[in-house]
C-alpha cells in the first residue's frame, strides 16, 4: 500500500516521527506540495492513502488520482478538501478534532495579556536603552490593563471556547457567549448566554472561536465593528476570513478598537500588501496557535489511530459519511 504526506513539514519539522505511519505501507513524506493540480496529482501518484493539511484536494485532483481510498486531513478544519465529490467517489475523509483546544485557549489568552501589558515591545525598549537613560525607576510606552472585572465575550462556544472561558474567569472576567447552541448548564454569574448584538455591544474584549462557514464569513465587518465598544479589543485564533481585515484595518487606525490580536489571517502565508500590516496597535502572530510540541503529538497519534480503524473497516472522525 502507497501512502503519500503532502506537506508533513509544519506537523513534524524533524521533532516528530512518521513511524506510526510508515507501519501501514509504503511512505513517502512531502514537506510541501505546490498549490497547483499538477503538482498535487505528481506527488500523489497511484497512492491510496494520502494526508494533507492545507494542500487543496478538489474534484480534478480526485478525478485524475483514481487508486485514491482515504484522505486523512491533519488538522481539524477540512475545507480544503471536497469532501461531497470525495464521499460520491467512495474516498472516506477523516480529521483530527481536538487535538489542539488545550494550546489554541492558552496562546487566546497570551496574546490578550501582551495586548494588556505589551511585554515584548517593552522588553524590547530595556534592551534599546530606554531604561538606562530613564529619569524615573518605571516607565510604559503604551497603557497597561487590569483585566479583572472586564467582559469578554466569546464568539463561538466550541471545546476551545469552553477551554478559553474557564482560563478568562480565573483572570477575574464575565464571560458572554454568543453561540448557535446555548448550554445552559455552563452558565452561572460570570457566564451568560446572549444574542450576537448584545456581545458586540457590551464586552471589552471579543474573541472569535467560530468555525469558518457562510452565516460566519466576515463576521467582524464595518457594521458590526460599528456596534462595538469604543476602545474594544479583538482576538482571532480560528479562521481569517471571520475579519474583513480592511474594516478592522480602518477601525484600528481611528482608534475605535485600541489593539488586535491575530493569529490567522484571509490569506496564509501572509502577502505582502496585507491591510494589517499598516494597522495601529495589531500584534499578528504566524497561525501558531495549534503548534505546540504537545498538541501535534496528539495530531500525529490521533492520525495514526484514525488510519488503523479505517484500515481495520471501522473509520472514526469520518467527515464525509
Amino acid at each position: 500500500m502507497n501512502i503519500v504526506v503532502l506537506d508533513g513539514y509544519t506537523l513534524n519539522p524533524g521533532d516528530l516521527t512518521w513511524d506510526g505511519i510508515k507501519q501501514f505501507g509504503n511512505l513517502k513524506v512531502f514537506d510541501r506540495t505546490a498549490y497547483n493540480d499538477e503538482a498535487i496529482i505528481e506527488n500523489i501518484g497511484d497512492a491510496e492513502i494520502i494526508f494533507s493539511n492545507k494542500t487543496p484536494i478538489n474534484q480534478f485532483v480526485i478525478k485524475n488520482t483514481p487508486n485514491l481510498k482515504y484522505i486523512g486531513v491533519l488538522a481539524t478544519g477540512f475545507n480544503v478538501i471536497d469532501v461531497d465529490f470525495a464521499k460520491n467517489k467512495g474516498i472516506t475523509v477523516t480529521n483530527v478534532p481536538d487535538y489542539s483546544s488545550t494550546a489554541v485557549a492558552q496562546f487566546t489568552l497570551a496574546l490578550l495579556l501582551e495586548m494588556c501589558h505589551r511585554i515584548g515591545a517593552h522588553s524590547s525598549a530595556v534592551k534599546k536603552g530606554e531604561w538606562i537613560a530613564s529619569k524615573d525607576f518605571s516607565f510604559w510606552n503604551y497603557p497597561l490593563i487590569e483585566l479583572s472585572g472586564k467582559t469578554m465575550g466569546l464568539v463561538g462556544f466550541g471545546k476551545i471556547g469552553k477551554a478559553t472561558a474557564k482560563i478568562a474567569q480565573a483572570f477575574g472576567l464575565k464571560i458572554k457567549v454568543y453561540n448557535r447552541t446555548i448550554y445552559t448548564e455552563f452558565e452561572n454569574e460570570n457566564l451568560k448566554f446572549v444574542s450576537l448584538e448584545e456581545l458586540l455591544s457590551s464586552t471589552d474584549i471579543i474573541s472569535l472561536h467560530c468555525p469558518l462557514t457562510p452565516e460566519t464569513e466576515n463576521i467582524i465587518n464595518e457594521n458590526n465593528i460599528s456596534k462595538m465598544k469604543d476602545g474594544a479589543m479583538l482576538i482571532n485564533t480560528s479562521r481569517g476570513p471571520l475579519i474583513n481585515e480592511i474594516d478592522l484595518t480602518t477601525a484600528l487606525n481611528s482608534g475605535k478598537l485600541s489593539g488586535a490580536a491575530i493569529d490567522v489571517i484571509s490569506s496564509e502565508p501572509m502577502k505582502e500588501n496585507n491591510p494589517l500590516l499598516k494597522a495601529k496597535n495589531c500584534i499578528i502572530t504566524p497561525h501558531i496557535a495549534w503548534a505546540p510540541k504537545e498538541a501535534r503529538m496528539r495530531l500525529m497519534q490521533t492520525t495514526i489511530e484514525n488510519l488503523k480503524a479505517f484500515l481495520n473497516g471501522n473509520p472514526k472522525n469520518v467527515v464525509n459519511r
